[in-house]
Order: structure tokens, then sequence, then C-alpha cells
């Protein structure tokens, strides 16, 4: 089992930058796939990017794609999600999640695909 707490969430001016941390807990971080999702307000939870255990991988939602980058530290137990030309539409709060499973799809998440979530991070883009 592992444990995920994030971090680096705030308030950012549109076009600014981000950059969330994960850390997990444990020592077979490494064996994970892992994932950040948002929730913004009143809607559902959405996907945003994936990475495979080992970093050779990686998914991004259309939403996202060529303004967020995710990428992973295995020897720091930590992924990140850095977040560049920010706009209203990815006010959310950000969670990250690790696989249920051992093999990495480069597509979309089913719904039982990430198992184990960290409590979120807000992050808040102002106009």
């Amino acid at each position: 089992q592992v444990q995920l707490v994030e971090s680096g969430g705030g308030l950012v001016q549109a076009g600014g930058s981000l950059r969330l941390s994960c850390a997990a807990s444990g020592r077979t971080f490494s064996r994970y796939n892992m994932a950040w999702f948002r929730q913004a307000p009143g809607k559902e939870r959405e996907f945003a990017a994936s990475i495979s255990w080992n970093g050779g991988f990686t998914y991004y939602a259309d939403s996202v794609k060529g303004r967020f980058t995710i990428s992973r530290d295995n020897a720091k137990n930590t992924v990140y999600l850095q977040m560049n030309s920010l706009n209203t539409e990815d006010t959310a709060v950000y969670y990250c999640a690790a696989g249920s499973f051992p093999t990495y799809r480069p597509a979309p998440p089913s719904d039982n695909e990430y198992g184990y979530w960290g409590q979120g991070t807000q992050v808040t883009v102002s106009s």
C-alpha cells in the first residue's frame, strides 16, 4: 500500500506556472504507475496526466497536453506535475493517485485503474 501527500498548490495569475509535488510513503513507490486528476467546483473529477512506473511513458488529457508535464523521481518517492500557461479553467483541486495494476496503459484510465489517492491540493487561477 502507498500513502500520498500533494503539495505546491496555490493562487496564480492566468498565464503563470505552478509545480505540484506528490510525496509517497513506502519503499515500493517505483512499482506504481502514477497519475494526476483534478476536480473543479461543481464538476466531476477528471484525468489530467499519467506516468508509467519507470517514467518511460506518459499520457495526457487533451485539455492539458502541451501545457502540463508529468514526471517522477523514484529515488525521492515523488511525482510532479509542471503546469504552464495556466488559465481559469485549470482551477481545481488536484489529486495524485497510484495505480492498482502493474501494467501501464497510455490511455484514459478505467474506473478502477487508480486505487490510492492523496488528499488533494487547491490550484486557483485568477484572470
